[in-house]
């Protein structure tokens, strides 16, 4: 058996059986991060272990992480309690808190029962619903055909089309042109102005471009020989294996026409046909109240009309709850589906 020379370098390089033992005994992941790698307690075998935020969490670790998110969920729902606590508080709790209460006094749900008693916001409830119903149904549709038709590189004009996309991402009419076409296809205080104008996002299309792109061919091929259409395939094919980021794109759709209050601000001259979000608008931020607006709860004679900010936070509650209720539905493929759309192509 050869030993090495002293200060030939072999010797140095290895090391101890005590030492290589100890590592090994010493699970990943332990000892908080001052024996982590580049803690300043690392040991001479830590070189190949796991980098920091790969181990497991310490427990000190686990307590911050808790804390932290617990700190963000109460900023997010601190604020949406009292706007619905205060849409269900009296005058008087109001009066007595100062503005938006924080601490449950004298509950009453007359500011619901005038809003829905009748009037100009129960029917812009009715306009906003409408409107984000056909407005994300004909804007999911025209987009998928699209992205379809752009996803398949050998189609007619495909360069020059996906450029004209692309085009309008990054330059726009303005708001002016828009308004003279709006005019003059006679959609002037009209239901279809507050969809047609902004019915088709690139931005989206292309996230399901690059999602239809990132399908095998493989299987679209198989179909053609079967005798499929490019129909057919799209509805039987593409679309099952695209549930998440169509379901995600939609989404991106029905928020932003339930949002939408500046195309209304435009082309709506008639106030009865106003969405709930030009109403909230009106009556929350400028303090205007609408004509036909009830503020008395029907059927009670003689009876106070509810705080008016009661009434304004009631008007907000209306506007959050749709989008409140529909998104769980759709939360589990959002990630999924924006990655994967952004990623693939």
């Amino acid at each position: 058996m050869s030993t090495s020379a002293p200060g030939s370098g072999i010797a140095d390089q290895t090391v101890p059986a005590a030492q290589s033992a100890l590592d090994t005994a010493r699970p990943p992941g332990r000892g908080g991060w001052l024996g982590r790698l580049g803690g300043p307690l690392q040991r001479p075998g830590d070189a190949n272990r796991r980098p920091a935020w790969a181990e497991e969490p310490t427990v000190l670790e686990k307590i911050g992480k808790l804390f932290a998110l617990t700190l963000i969920v109460l900023v997010v729902l601190l604020p949406l309690y009292t706007v619905v606590l205060t849409s269900f508080s009296s005058d008087a709790t109001i009066t007595e808190a100062g503005g938006m209460v924080l601490v449950p006094g004298e509950l009453t749900v007359s500011a619901y029962s005038a809003i829905l008693s009748g009037g100009v916001v129960t029917r812009s409830i009715l306009v906003s619903v409408g409107v984000t119903a056909l407005g994300t149904l004909l804007s999911t549709t025209v987009s998928v055909l699209a992205a379809y038709g752009l996803s398949r590189t050998s189609s007619l004009l495909h360069r020059p089309i996906l450029f004209l996309f692309l085009i309008t991402m990054f330059f726009s009419a303005g708001m002016i042109p828009t308004y003279l076409v709006v005019s003059e296809l006679g959609l002037i205080d009209t239901y279809l102005s507050l969809i047609l104008p902004g019915a088709v996002s690139a931005f989206n299309i292309l996230i399901l471009r690059a999602f239809f792109m990132g399908i095998d061919t493989g299987i679209l091929e198989a179909a053609r020989i079967d005798g499929a259409g490019e129909f057919r395939i799209l509805g039987t094919i593409v679309l099952p294996m695209s549930t998440a980021v169509v379901a995600v794109v939609a989404l991106f759709y029905g928020v932003g026409y339930w949002n939408a209050f500046f195309n209304a601000m435009l082309y709506l001259q008639d106030s009865a046909k106003w969405p709930l979000q030009m109403v909230l608008r009106s009556y929350v931020l400028e303090g205007v109240e609408l004509p036909g607006s009830e503020l008395t709860p029907a059927g009670v004679a003689g009876a106070r009309p509810p705080a008016s900010l009661a009434v304004k936070m009631a008007i907000v509650v209306f506007a959050l709850v749709p989008i409140l209720l529909v998104y769980p539905f759709v939360q589990r493929h959002f990630t999924k589906g924006v990655i994967f759309g952004a990623i693939k192509g």
